[in-house]
């Protein structure tokens, strides 16, 4: 198999996560490409990336994802060239938009042109990596510097004081829609889809390639990193499996029904997209009004069975190779213990 693994931490719940130490350790040893972290509204990404990080020295270290609106460009690049330096030159950095609910109500800021926000964030990043010229922006949501009420008109275009290890640290985008993915594949080094399957593929192929064709596209196909996030369990028979796949089914319903508003819901969206228009309408109909049983009793066995990777040994390693067929170059696997990171890896050579 060429696809490499990458061990997805996630964001914290109510309290930090105990063993991950333990995780990180396994994953190094078992030949892991990544460890990965996320952020929601409660713990950030970065932090637990360098505190678990420091006890590794061949493993990428990635965000999946940071949200843009946390935090101005140039603070999100000053995270990237200190935890590059630190590890070595092994930073990956995952950026996304969010959606509005976090956005303005979390973070307190707009929402409006995700698109257009994104391609300023990035070219700010990479002026601030490349340390070529003192940082500026003409753009109306980052201006560089800033000349807007409340200015005293004294910014100055500034350049890192810290010369960055590398120069064009990876971007990657988390994107869902067709005019973000093909953006995705125009300006960024990779992608990380979280509903990508082997059967949608086919529809993203098209927006990916979209933005391939842009004039100045900085990747093409073969060489643009897609890192997928499933789940992804061996079993040892069909009982197993199917007590695997009613599990995964209400985080289906979550993101399907209950991850944003009902008048934008982005992954009810990609839903919609997939084919499962009627149901999606359904699951999110019921969970808005609370009823999260109900909806989960909707998600049909081969919906799940398509998102994720679950299976016998045989089973698992014909799925990975569906997957990679298909463009993925990583997994974003979470798992849950020592053991289960060292037979994946195992079942997977």
């Amino acid at each position: 198999m060429r696809v490499k693994l990458g061990l997805q931490l996630g964001y914290w719940g109510a309290q930090p996560p105990t063993g991950v130490g333990e995780l990180v350790a396994a994953a190094e040893e078992a030949g892991f490409d990544a460890i990965f972290t996320a952020e929601a509204w409660g713990s950030d990404a970065f932090t637990p990336l360098a505190w678990w990080g420091r006890e590794t020295s061949r493993v990428r270290l990635g965000t999946s994802i940071v949200q843009m609106s946390g935090r101005t460009p140039t603070s999100i690049a000053m995270h990237a060239l200190t935890i590059d330096h630190l590890s070595g030159g092994r930073f990956v950095l995952g950026l996304g938009v969010s959606g509005p609910q976090v956005v303005e109500g979390w973070y307190g800021q707009p929402f409006g042109k995700p698109l257009a926000r994104t391609r300023e964030v990035v070219s700010i990043i990479r002026q601030v990596l490349a340390r070529e010229a003192p940082v500026t922006n003409a753009g109306p949501h980052y201006p560089m510097p800033f000349n807007g009420e409340g200015s005293v008109g004294l910014g100055k275009p500034l350049k890192s004081i810290v010369h960055p290890l590398r120069s064009d640290i990876p971007i990657w985008l988390g994107a869902e829609g067709p005019k973000n993915v093909a953006q995705t594949a125009e300006i960024a080094d990779g992608w990380i889809p979280i509903f990508y399957t082997p059967r949608s593929a086919p529809m993203y192929a098209d927006w990916l390639a979209e933005g391939f064709a842009r004039p100045g596209a900085r990747r093409t196909a073969d060489n643009f990193e897609i890192a997928a996030t499933c789940h992804l369990q061996v079993v040892s028979d069909a009982a197993e499996k199917q007590a695997a796949l009613d599990a995964m089914k209400p985080f289906v319903a979550l993101y399907m029904g209950g991850m944003g508003a009902k008048e934008q819901n982005f992954h009810n969206q990609v839903f919609e997209r997939m084919g499962y228009a009627d149901l999606a309408g359904k699951v999110q109909a019921l969970y808005l009004t609370g009823e999260k049983d109900k909806a989960t009793a909707l998600i049909p066995d081969d919906l799940v069975d398509d998102l994720h990777i679950i299976g016998t040994e045989g089973e698992v390693r014909e799925k990975v190779a569906q997957w990679e067929e298909t463009g993925v170059t990583t997994l974003l696997l979470s798992l849950r213990s020592a053991a289960e990171v060292h037979r994946i890896a195992e079942v997977l050579g």
